[in-house]
């Protein structure tokens, strides 16, 4: 009983309005987007444009350390050259591009047709 004696009344209580309690989830929400989120779309945009780009004669690294040429390039798949060995991969497992290679430079500095 004596617990409840040193409490106020119901109704008496003075509470901070609901938008002052969200706030800091809110803003750790905006955080995190700005922090984790943003980057990581603009990594996979950037990603998905260098595998759309891909061209023959680009020397390139995959994601299981491979290194080659691409020879051809199909809407999902691509034939590399890698030694004395021909591997035919998905466009998605290729990670970085080396080298862009004598024919897909000579393609950039061509001027474009009309």
């Amino acid at each position: 009983m004596g617990l409840l004696a040193g409490a106020t009344p119901p109704g008496t209580q003075s509470s901070a309005p609901v938008w002052v309690n969200l706030f800091p989830i809110i803003l750790m929400f905006v955080v995190f987007y700005f922090l984790l989120i943003r980057p990581q779309t603009k990594r996979q945009r950037e990603m998905e444009n260098m595998q759309k780009s891909l061209k023959s004669g680009m020397k390139v690294l995959t994601a299981s350390g491979i290194v080659g040429t691409v020879l051809t390039v199909r809407d999902r798949t691509l034939t590399l050259r890698s030694g004395e060995s021909k591997l035919e991969i998905t466009r998605s497992a290729v990670t970085e591009v080396l080298d862009k290679g004598e024919s897909a430079a000579e393609e950039e500095a061509a001027p474009p047709k009309k």
